[in-house]
């Protein structure tokens, strides 16, 4: 005879349960919220002097190598990577809405096909950049965006190998890995004020992005983001009462970080050079 279940573990599983899908939807709502604006600080910021061919106007932010007199092939290829930013972030985000994947699986499939072949796009101009024009300040940096751009292709093909097959449950598991590398870079950003903010200071971080927290965040700001969505799709699917609070606990935590650094990299990042446009 099989034993009992006790209606007190089975209400705890259910809060859990509930707990860590509560946690799980509120950072998604914090996260497209903090890439919108970011799409919008691109479109305002990068899209109407490209368009109209004033590239010098790049560089009235800080850039590692932006607009270059004479380099018209990598000032192109540099409009382009940024611009296709702009596309894939809210392209990706859209991907995610259960809604969209509900009643419109015809847009779903379509915007998911335009996502990997800009995701690839995107990681093959990141590496262009970076070895062919030089585009970063730091071996470390460069490796970090490297490993980055290996792990958007990898994801993204993996994200289309299964859908392809029908493996559905699967291929979402790879979707959400592609949504979160394809937002390294926006990970990186809203984490470098994230820890600025949080640390009143910029601690660790060199004056050439070669301190302590810079080497660290170079690979943390999709490493990190990849090792909490394993954790979470693991107690999800297999964890206990317990542990399934103690995973909602972290995600409302790290979702409140990543709030700050949505409002830090506005305010103090985006906002003051969309005040020079």
């Amino acid at each position: 005879m099989a034993e009992a279940v006790s209606p007190r573990w089975i209400g705890r599983s259910r809060t859990g349960e509930r707990t860590l899908d509560t946690a799980a939807r509120l950072w998604f709502i914090v996260a497209v919220i903090g890439q919108w604006a970011f799409v919008y600080y691109i479109a305002a910021f990068y899209a109407g002097p490209t368009l109209q061919g004033r590239f010098e106007t790049w560089n009235r932010k800080d850039l590692i190598m932006g607009y270059v007199a004479g380099d018209h092939v990598g000032n192109l290829y540099f409009a382009a990577h940024v611009l296709m930013a702009a596309l894939i972030t809210t392209s990706g985000a859209l991907q995610l809405f259960p809604q969209i994947r509900a009643r419109a699986i015809s847009f779903h499939r379509w915007n998911g096909r335009l996502y990997v072949l800009t995701a690839f796009l995107m990681a093959i101009g990141g590496l262009w950049l970076v070895w062919v024009r030089g585009t970063y300040l730091t071996l470390y940096g460069a490796a970090g965006s490297t490993v980055l751009a290996l792990l958007i292709m990898t994801c993204a093909a993996m994200t289309l190998r299964h859908a392809l097959a029908r493996k559905i449950d699967i291929h979402r598991r790879w979707a959400l890995r592609t949504f979160l590398v394809a937002n390294g870079v926006w990970f990186q950003r809203i984490g470098y004020m994230a820890w600025i903010i949080l640390n009143r200071g910029p601690v660790g971080i060199g004056k050439h992005m070669d301190g302590p927290f810079d080497i660290l965040w170079g690979f943390g700001a999709f490493l990190l983001p990849l090792a909490v969505l394993e954790i979470y799709m693991r107690v999800r699917d297999q964890g206990s009462a317990v542990a399934k609070s103690v995973t909602a606990t972290a995600v409302f935590v790290l979702t409140a970080v990543m709030g700050v650094g949505i409002i830090g990299a506005y305010v103090i990042m985006w906002r003051p050079l969309l005040a020079m446009t």
